[in-house]
């Protein structure tokens, strides 16, 4: 039988394990941020600041270019024209088409002359076939002017250049169906002044 009087040793204290809690969540391994680094971190843009530059150096280059672009436009300068436009055989048909007198420049200002005229002559049916006969005989003549300008430019671009570049006549045809002072390229050459 046990003795009650024998003091009873204290409790042996638990060894902890070395590894991770008993929880089974891992430690942060770093100090918890404070309010204001939280804040700070949520302020920070979505895009990264460089990104941004980027697009914002992208965009002043694009206006930068289309800038140069129009001035270009304005003074012939060859650098910056357009690819549509650029180069020495574009420039010699552009010359030549601008030095020309050109019934085709004449085409819109005719129609618009031929529109109202057919309003003005109401219920006539004489004046109006008239009218629409005077309108596709200059259709007909402009066609017969855009063929002998189109060959007349072959014939130059063989002689100056010993090849007749894809698409320049047609370039320049469609250069003169527009009235003078629209076009762009802006003509570089009086009428008259043909390019040697």
């Amino acid at each position: 039988m046990l003795s009650r009087n024998r003091p009873t040793p204290p409790p042996a204290e638990p060894t902890r394990p070395a590894g991770p809690p008993a929880s089974g969540t891992p430690g942060k391994g770093r100090p918890t941020r404070s309010r204001r680094e939280a804040e700070a971190a949520r302020r920070k843009p979505v895009v990264p600041t460089d990104r941004k530059a980027a697009a914002r150096a992208a965009r002043v280059a694009a206006r930068e270019s289309r800038a140069r672009e129009n001035l270009a436009m304005q003074t012939g300068d060859d650098r910056y024209l357009p690819p549509r436009d650029k180069g020495p055989v574009r420039r010699f048909v552009r010359d030549h088409v601008d030095a020309r007198r050109n019934l085709g420049e004449l085409f819109l200002p005719a129609s618009i002359v031929v529109v109202l005229a057919l309003m003005l002559t109401g219920q006539s049916q004489v004046a109006g076939l008239v009218v629409i006969a005077v309108l596709y005989l200059f259709i007909a003549v402009t066609v017969v002017d855009a063929v002998l300008l189109s060959r007349g430019l072959k014939r130059r671009l063989t002689e100056k250049f010993g090849e007749v570049q894809r698409g320049a006549t047609m370039y320049g045809v469609l250069r003169a169906f527009q009235m003078r002072r629209t076009r762009l390229p802006k003509p570089q050459v009086k009428r008259g002044e043909y390019p040697a």
